[in-house]
């Protein structure tokens, strides 16, 4: 693609711009008043820095006038600006998916394109990255939002560090910064975006933290209610699972089958005493059936585990995929 006058990029010797040291995904849902003037921000920063960069929009089925703001910016910058357009509404996890496979550089930074997060930022996680670490996320440590956003984010964080085991503050932060290789195979989908770090480390990643500005909305309204947090809990269960015993299901579904069967086994072996020392019946007792019962989950449970520890052998991560309506720039 021809240079512009307008450009930060160098550029390569056959006319394409070479590949850009950071590239900037900003997923946006209903943000026609914010895009330009992140984009604005963003080329302040890096504009001045010693970064080549380009930003990466993806607008996520937006129904007002995102693409439409988003298609003037990327004919004023052709060659700093790209955009891909969902089809529909699939939500961070689809958008970031689509953006760290479009990415081109050797970092990553993600931001919120609601103007939330603070660019001036990133030379702070970049930094932090130069210190050998492989992913950096924000800290919103003071968080200018409303009081029935702030204490479920609390709960979800305290809770999901519990689970996981890493002690980071901020899970919900979306300015992060990483190393390219550490985003390229994740497999983004429902509210796994929030786990990322917690998917990294699990690969063996260095993950951090540093405190981070939170500016208070000043366009639109919030697209997340109490709901993300309830599906937000489920897919840290499933986080829990592939991060613990993604290569050994038998250890999880073989755990849980060999409690319910031992617990089951103990039950029938006392009902089985009372019957054969103190001649009590025990066929019109719920505790038989309960026992049976146990038993028989326990050996499915192994069972599963079996077929899973079978399957691993077999088959590899991918990428979940998303149907792309448009794109702009090359």
């Amino acid at each position: 693609m021809a240079s512009t006058s307008t450009t930060q990029f160098p550029i390569a010797e056959t006319g394409t711009a070479a590949a850009p040291d950071i590239s900037v995904v900003a997923p946006a849902y209903n943000e026609a008043e914010s895009v330009r003037k992140l984009w604005d921000k963003i080329a302040a920063v890096l504009g001045d820095s010693h970064w080549s960069y380009e930003v990466i929009f993806v607008d996520d089925g937006s129904s007002d006038d995102t693409w439409e703001q988003l298609r003037a910016l990327q004919a004023e910058f052709p060659v700093g600006v790209r955009a891909y357009r969902l089809r529909r509404n699939f939500g961070k996890a689809a958008a970031l998916s689509i953006g760290f496979g479009a990415a081109k550089g050797q970092f990553i930074v993600t931001m919120d394109a609601d103007l939330q997060d603070e660019p001036a930022e990133i030379p702070n996680l970049m930094a932090k990255l130069d210190e050998g670490f492989d992913l950096v996320s924000g800290w919103k440590r003071e968080r200018n939002d409303p009081l029935e956003k702030r204490i479920p984010s609390r709960l979800f964080n305290a809770v999901t560090r519990k689970i996981s085991g890493l002690e980071l503050h901020d899970f919900n932060c979306g300015l992060k910064a990483y190393r390219a290789e550490v985003v390229r195979e994740l497999p983004l989908y429902g509210e796994l975006h929030r786990y990322i770090p917690i998917l990294a480390y699990a690969d063996g990643y260095r993950v951090t933290e540093i405190p981070v500005k939170h500016h208070a909305r000043e366009f639109g309204v919030s697209k997340y209610g109490l709901g993300r947090y309830f599906k937000g809990f489920l897919d840290l269960l499933t986080v829990a699972a592939i991060t613990r015993f993604v290569q050994r299901p038998g250890h999880l579904f073989g755990g849980a089958g060999l409690g319910m069967g031992a617990i089951g086994f103990l039950i029938l072996a006392y009902l089985s005493f009372i019957k054969l020392f103190f001649d009590e019946g025990i066929g019109q007792r719920p505790l038989l059936l309960f026992g049976v019962l146990l038993m028989i989950l326990g050996v499915q449970l192994i069972s599963v585990g079996l077929v899973g520890e079978l399957f691993i052998r077999k088959l590899g991560g991918h990428r979940e995929s998303y149907p792309i309506r448009e794109t702009l720039g090359s």
